[in-house]
Parts: structure tokens; C-alpha cells; sequence
């Protein structure tokens, strides 16, 4: 038999969400009479809006029409590129720099295998746990210790620095991770902040890879949607989006990545003809009727449809962050991002966890599964329905768990 790829063997513990999904169903199996509501994976909940709907269903006409079907289109629909570049770029790029995919996360394990297993790596922390655990699967993570894995360079992001990191420590030619809004924290980036770290990137000879799938959320004029909005991003950055969480798109799955002409590696080479050839080459290309969906989703209804969805998330991040401060939880995140991310001083994360479920019947997400920072956080998720996110705050309010 095949001996076992040995990097998967360094994954430290079982992907964090099914181990949520796990103790969760354990949980419902022993009480079954327990009405549990999920404020824990960012998963969203409300039926995709009309106009974007009606883009899903004309991209499905179109299949079914000999004259206006369509067959693989590896790097997306021209014309979505386009209006990807016009809606969220200014006209910055041109279409082959923008790149339809399936989705932001589907783009990080394949940005992982772009750069292969000898790259060095930088990751916030707390951050999203693919950037860790696709960095182990691709071998460029090193071993695991009690403080991390050997070849990743931790930036802890915590209240004693608001959430932005020190950048000294960056290793010179690393991959540098780093998400605003972040997740889990929800914490954003503020342009002179964003610019240390191009800065940072330009001096080591470092490439960002810059995750912005939760830019729409951003309501504060003065904060930065994108990496591009920084003088020299374009030299240093790989940007990934998404429609997943501010068009619904969780169950439709498609995003984007944007990777500039002028980004090449140390020896001169283009980072964006060799991403292409993994595209290419990995990837056959996104749905063409979610791209029509996309198509109907930056237009000029779609993108009412946009913030209305959005707002709606952002009032239930409300509700939650009014219930924390009433219960004088500190806690940061939920005015720009969906995520509010709560502070639970000298309990260990999983601890909290289970005393919410058991107390409350509330799922949340433990801040340990994001990386050795987030121990004593949990993270809170404002994707819910309305009437869930109501009468999980009034639980959190009248029933004794703290």
C-alpha cells in the first residue's frame, strides 16, 4: 500500500468547524428536547434576493439554449471581470489580472500550491484556520510545538495592540496571510495600518495575500475595502474575494482573486502567468450560472440587494454586541464585520464553549481553533435569522452560565 502523505500527518487536531458540528450533534443527542441555535459558523442563512435569484435562473436558461450555451471558461466570463474591476477596483486592472473562481478559500489552497512547500509563512493570529492548515498540507508549515508550527511566523493580534500586529517580525521572502475584516476577530484595518504592512512586504521582498471576503460589511468611509487602496500594494499583494458572504453565496460558490502584472517572483518572473497555469491547469473554471448570478449581483438592483443583505447581518451583529456589553463581556468586531469576538480572561475557549451550549443551548466557535492567540475568546456569528439571533441574546441575557 501507499505510505500516507506525511504533511497531512502534521495537522494538529481535526479541522475546527466539524469538530464544532461534532459536539453539537452530540450535544442534541443527549438532549433532545434542546432547541439549539447556532451563533458559531459563518454560514449564511437567508434566501438569496430576487434580482441575484433571477440571475442564477437566466445563467440555467442559458445553458438549455444551443445559441447562448457555454462551456468551460477557466479564467470566468470576460464581462464579469470587467464589472468585478469597475464595482470594487476602479478600473484599476485589466481582466486577465482578475481571475473568477470558486470561492476565496478554494483560491488559498490553490495560492498554496502556486507557492509551493519551501516558502516561508506569516499568519495573523487568530485567523482563519485554512492559512494554517493549508500551509501544513502543502509542507510549508514545518513541525508542530506547543507554540505553533516551526515554519510559521505568528503575528498575534490581540486588545493589547488593537488588533494589529507587529510587523518586525516578518522573515524576508514570506507569504504573509493577513484578512480585513479579520476573521474571527472582526477587527479592520485602517489605511495607515494597511500601508505599514505593504510596506513591510515591499522591504522583505514579501507577497500578501490579502483576503477580503468580508469587505462589503465595511461602513466606515475612512476604512480600506481592498489592498489596492494602498500606494504599492500592486507590487506586493494577491487579493481574494468572494460572493459568499455579502451576495449569499455560501451554497453557490464563487469568488475571485486578483493578481497584478507587475507582482513578480525574486527571480523576476511573473506571479500572474504562473497563476494563470494553475488555474488552468487545477481548476476548469467557476459555474457559468453562478457567474450570471454574479453578473445580476454587482448590477445596479443587485448591488441594493448587496447592502440591504448585509445590513441585515450587521443588525443582527448589533443585537449581539448590545448583549455582550450588557453583560460587560469585552469584546471587539460587529460594526464593520459580522464577526464579534468575545473575551473570556483566563478560561480556556472550549470551556466557555460548552458552558453557552449547555447553558443556553447557543453554539458559538472557540477562539483556540484560530491559533494560540485566540485562547480565552469566543467568537460569536451574526449569520443567523433574526428571530435566532433575538432569543439566542435573550438566553445569553436571563439564563445564569457565566
Amino acid at each position: 500500500m501507499l505510505k500516507r502523505n506525511i504533511h497531512i500527518a502534521n495537522l494538529k487536531a481535526g479541522y475546527l468547524f466539524p469538530e464544532i458540528a461534532r459536539r453539537r450533534r452530540d450535544f442534541a443527542e443527549s438532549h433532545p428536547d434542546a432547541k439549539i441555535i447556532s451563533l458559531g459558523v459563518g454560514n449564511t442563512t437567508e434566501p438569496l434576493l430576487p434580482h441575484i435569484c433571477e440571475g442564477l435562473v437566466e445563467g440555467a436558461r442559458r445553458l438549455g439554449n444551443v445559441k447562448t450555451y457555454s462551456g468551460y471558461m477557466d479564467e470566468g466570463l470576460e464581462e464579469l471581470r470587467v464589472l468585478i474591476n469597475n464595482v470594487f477596483y476602479n478600473s484599476q486592472f485589466a481582466a486577465d489580472e482578475i481571475f473568477i473562481s470558486d470561492g476565496a478559500k478554494c483560491d488559498i489552497g490553490r495560492l498554496q500550491t502556486l507557492f509551493g512547500k519551501d516558502v516561508k509563512t506569516a499568519v495573523q493570529d487568530p485567523s482563519y484556520p485554512v492559512y494554517v492548515d493549508g500551509s501544513v498540507i502543502s509542507g510549508a508549515a514545518g513541525a508542530w510545538d506547543d507554540s505553533g508550527y516551526s515554519g510559521i511566523t505568528y503575528l498575534p493580534c490581540t486588545p493589547e495592540n488593537e488588533y494589529f500586529p507587529d510587523l518586525s517580525v516578518i522573515k524576508t521572502g514570506s507569504l504573509i496571510y493577513f484578512c480585513s475584516p479579520n476573521n474571527p476577530t472582526g477587527a479592520v484595518a485602517a489605511k495607515d495600518q494597511l500601508s505599514l504592512l505593504v510596506k513591510r512586504a515591499l522591504e522583505t521582498n514579501s507577497i500578501i495575500i490579502f483576503d477580503a471576503a468580508y469587505s462589503e460589511y465595511i461602513r466606515d468611509s475612512s476604512l480600506p475595502k481592498t489592498i489596492y487602496a494602498i500606494a504599492g500594494a500592486e507590487n506586493c499583494a494577491i487579493e481574494v474575494n468572494s460572493f459568499s458572504k455579502s451576495a449569499g453565496f455560501t451554497g453557490v460558490r464563487l469568488g475571485w482573486s486578483i493578481v497584478p502584472k507587475t507582482l513578480k517572483f525574486s527571480g523576476g518572473e511573473s506571479v500572474n502567468a504562473d497563476w494563470a497555469r494553475i488555474q488552468s491547469t487545477l481548476f476548469n473554471g467557476a459555474s457559468n450560472i453562478a457567474q450570471f448570478g454574479a453578473l445580476a449581483a454587482l448590477s445596479g438592483e443587485g448591488r441594493k440587494e448587496l447592502t440591504a443583505l448585509t445590513d441585515f447581518y450587521l443588525e443582527n451583529a448589533r443585537l449581539i454586541q448590545n448583549a455582550a456589553q450588557q453583560l460587560s463581556i469585552e469584546c471587539t468586531g460587529g460594526s464593520n464585520s459580522p464577526y464579534i469576538w468575545a473575551r473570556f480572561p483566563g478560561e480556556e475557549s472550549w470551556d466557555v464553549f460548552k458552558r453557552i451550549l449547555e447553558k443556553c443551548h447557543i453554539v458559538t466557535t472557540p477562539g483556540s481553533g484560530f491559533g494560540p492567540s485566540g485562547e480565552s475568546f469566543i467568537r460569536f456569528s451574526a449569520f443567523g435569522h433574526r428571530e435566532s439571533v433575538e432569543e439566542a441574546c435573550k438566553r445569553l441575557l436571563t439564563v445564569n452560565w457565566r
